[in-house]
């Protein structure tokens, strides 16, 4: 191994993980990308998120898919009928490795039109590297600190969400207060792996279920919003 990754870094996570993940980690690793994973952020049915350090000490995010307990059946419904994606054979490793390849391209695409989401960096096969949101650590999920200013909050929520649709041409498909980011009391959208094509079928009943499902969160902190209202300030071009 290169002298700056120590194996005592490396096999800090080496049980965590199946063989093939390992090797993709230590391909990213001499790649440069980062030099040891420091400490998970969140572990979810899907993929594990760790934050990692670089050689000049600043963190990243790296997040890997998991390719047995992954519903990749789920996965598959969504991305079958993304044209990106045309001709996907059902393969469970093929789809995970897609869908890591979708989050990053979902993600460029949403930068480009500055929605505030995380710039991606990298992926390679079942691993997604990308930008560290946070001061010294993590920005909380919306669902475990709420902002100041709700109602300000919920406008820059909008907003964001407006320029997906308008200009990125995407549905996030799974929006909720576990994938949005309270970061200085500014939203950032996360998980952007299932947003979807607004010319996909399916899209309106993904757009409608997002927004309901943020309207009821925020309905229990005391601020009520009308899903026609806000649906149609999504799509208006004002």
């Amino acid at each position: 191994m290169p002298k700056s990754i120590t194996k005592e870094k490396f096999k800090t996570y080496h049980s965590v993980f199946d063989a093939f993940t390992n090797r993709t980690l230590y391909k990213l690793i001499t790649e440069g990308h980062f030099e040891g994973l420091i400490g998970p952020v969140s572990m979810g049915k899907e993929a594990n998120v760790f934050q990692a350090l670089k050689k000049d000490k600043t963190k990243v995010i790296v997040k890997i898919y998991r390719l047995e307990n992954a519903d990749f059946n789920k996965m598959y419904s969504y991305i079958k009928s993304d044209p990106r994606f045309e001709g996907l054979k059902k393969n469970r490793r093929k789809v995970i490795f897609a869908w890591c390849q979708r989050e990053y391209r979902n993600l460029l695409k949403a930068r480009e039109h500055q929605v505030h989401v995380p710039t991606p960096y990298t992926f390679k096969n079942n691993v997604l590297v990308m930008e560290f949101i946070g001061n010294k650590e993590a920005s909380p999920m919306l669902k475990d600190q709420l902002p100041e200013d709700k109602a300000l909050f919920w406008k820059d929520i909008i907003k964001n969400y407006k320029k997906l649709y308008q200009k990125a041409n995407l549905i996030h498909a799974d929006l909720s207060h576990f994938n949005i980011l309270n970061h200085n009391d500014k939203p950032v959208l996360i998980d952007l792996s299932g947003a979807t094509p607004i010319a996909d079928p399916n899209a309106e009943e993904y757009l409608e279920r997002d927004l309901k499902t943020i309207i009821n969160f925020f309905a229990k902190h005391h601020l009520k919003k009308s899903l026609e209202k806000i649906i149609k300030s999504i799509k208006s071009k004002s």
